[in-house]
């Protein structure tokens, strides 16, 4: 004991000379470090509103994070003093910074290390303790210990130290009404309960709270509102996509897995939203899983779940989202590039409805409805010994083809003010809506990136527009290369365009020098557009920014010129009405 305190001493004495003041920058540095000089009142202000905020349990874990990366940060100094002291002597470095920083005092009351063998085991008093004083002035007394980010900081301190994991706990603290606290800490498996205090150090999303309050909120939507009614962020009144919805809907009913197909950005992971709100499940969890985004030799882990020391690094169990989608719906999209060994995983899943952790014989029934997406061939991917050929008979059962926005030209204009009305709100933004030769740029533009593409170009637009203007052209497109015209002479808008492409200076030039005239020009956008449009008048007039009327009367006026001039048959022109596609 009383070596300790001499090491203790020798430690802060040489610490307090490493701590410098800039006053010219109004800088802190310890060593290589900088440091804050906070308010403690201020700090215990915060750390009430993440408790109020997140509630205990996950305010706990966020602080004991914290604690654990600045323990983590201030054994790097410890490791740079290890070369010239005892490893007793480089460990205190930890506790005496702790005291240094004001944050609790610290005294060692057993101490017994060795690096090389592993071996840890520490008593530590705390006194003064910050954390667990101003939890008491909040909450009062307390149940259990709250010295969370001290608690934290232990842990990342001592586990980068030594190179292992070692995990302290408080069996006396202030905040239960303790006169001081009191720590334990030693290597993480030779606690009972490890498992239980490590899910502190891993963090957590709130992402499926917000699902599961977003499906309420859709499940009490569908309960009042019409039921014929689409979801407020399923958009659409084309023949194309009302024939998948139609498709949607009649598969809500059943316990099918539902294969969606379609081109990226097409909007598969809200249908697969859809699909679930509508269900009977609507009332559980959703989870979507991209397996193209997760890393070959975690898919297994993080689909089925894992086992303790299954793998190095599997430091507890935990389940996979099939568990976590138990009496719900789990949607993989990307489902082409899954692994050939998670592939016959799944077919199983779906065969016996049991999945197997990682690293486990015990099996595990659930109940999950599956719906998968890919932009990929699967046929062809079979063909190519890249898919399980049983898997794909058993994915395919139920299959829904999603149309490209480029075959949806009904639904731009709907999916265009949806998106306006969501970006202004998000961005405190008013606008007017669209001009109009923004609207015909939207309706011509092939939209290679289909509904997410166009979500980010109003995005853009809503950003870039003035306040209670509304969105122009230039606003949508940054410039002329992010929509190529199909044909030559039609730009975005469904206009000429003579400065987008190095041929349309010869355009300009041959009608300046007479070889060309503007009837002739006009003549080339008609019969352009009306032969893209295939005969719809309707539609040609829209790519060229005319009424019906308009361009009648100009091909009327076209084809009477041409009989004039010769004695050729005018060029026939479909009046009849089609679908905009």
């Amino acid at each position: 004991m009383t070596k300790l305190r001499s090491v203790g001493r020798t430690t802060n004495e040489d610490l307090r000379a490493r701590v410098h003041f800039c006053a010219e920058t109004g800088q802190i540095w310890l060593h290589e470090h900088r440091m804050l000089l906070v308010h403690a009142e201020a700090q215990a202000t915060l750390r009430k509103e993440l408790i109020d905020t997140l509630g205990m349990d996950r305010a706990k874990g966020l602080l004991t994070r914290m604690g654990y990366a600045s323990g983590v940060r201030d054994a790097e100094l410890a490791r740079t003093r290890a070369e010239d002291s005892s490893d007793l002597e480089a460990f205190m470095t930890g506790p005496q910074l702790h005291t240094l920083e004001g944050i609790v005092r610290v005294t060692p009351v057993k101490l017994e290390l060795d690096r090389h063998a592993g071996t840890f085991y520490a008593e530590f008093l705390w006194e003064h303790s910050w954390e667990g004083q101003w939890h008491r002035h909040h909450y009062g007394i307390h149940n259990h210990p709250v010295c969370w980010t001290q608690i934290g900081y232990a842990c990342g301190y001592t586990s980068a130290f030594m190179g292992r994991t070692i995990l302290y706990k408080e069996v006396e603290c202030t905040g239960m009404g303790d006169n001081n606290c009191r720590i334990v800490g030693k290597p993480a498996e030779e606690w009972d309960d490890s498992a239980e205090q490590m899910r502190f150090f891993s963090s957590e999303s709130i992402a499926d709270q917000l699902i599961d309050l977003q499906t309420q909120v859709a499940q009490l939507r569908s309960s009042i509102g019409d039921r014929d009614q689409l979801p407020e962020d399923i958009t659409g009144a084309s023949p194309g996509f009302r024939s998948a919805y139609d498709l949607l809907k009649q598969a809500a009913g059943s316990h099918i897995s539902v294969l969606l197909l379609g081109e990226t950005g097409v909007g598969k992971e809200v249908f697969a939203r859809s699909l679930h709100d509508m269900s009977s499940r609507a009332g559980k969890i959703f989870v979507a899983v991209n397996c193209a985004a997760i890393p070959t030799d975690l898919v297994e882990s993080e689909l089925f779940g894992v086992e303790k020391g299954a793998y190095t690094g599997a430091l507890v169990s935990r389940p996979g989202r099939f568990e976590r989608a138990d009496g719900g719906t789990l949607f993989l999209d990307e489902i082409g590039d899954l692994p050939p060994s998670a592939q016959a995983k799944l077919l199983r899943v779906l065969q016996e409805g049991e999945i197997e952790r990682l690293g486990d014989q015990k099996t595990r029934k659930i109940n999950v409805r599956l719906v998968a997406a890919t932009n990929a061939d699967l046929q062809q991917l079979v063909k190519e010994g890249h898919f399980r050929s049983d898997l794909y008979y058993r994915l395919n059962a139920y299959q829904i083809l999603i149309p490209p926005l480029r075959e949806r030209k009904q639904d731009i204009p709907l999916l265009a003010k949806y998106f306006l009305a969501k970006q202004t709100a998000i961005h405190g933004k008013k606008l007017r809506g669209f001009t109009d030769k923004a609207k015909r740029a939207l309706l011509t533009y092939a939209w290679p990136g289909n509904i997410r593409e166009l979500q980010n170009a109003v995005e853009r637009g809503v950003i870039l527009a003035p306040s209670g203007t509304r969105i122009e052209v230039n606003h949508l497109f940054m410039s002329c290369s992010e929509a190529q015209p199909p044909e030559f002479g039609l730009d975005r808008t469904g206009g000429l365009d003579i400065n987008c492409w190095e041929t349309g200076k010869d355009l300009r030039e041959a009608v300046f020098n007479g070889s060309l005239t503007l009837d002739q020009v006009e003549a080339m956008l008609l019969e352009t557009a009306v032969d893209k449009a295939r005969g719809n008048l309707s539609s040609a007039a829209r790519m060229l920014g005319l009424t019906r009327p308009q361009i009648a009367y100009r091909l009327k006026r076209l084809h009477e010129g041409k009989d004039s001039a010769n004695d050729g048959a005018p060029v026939p022109i479909d009046d009849t009405p089609t679908r905009v596609s």
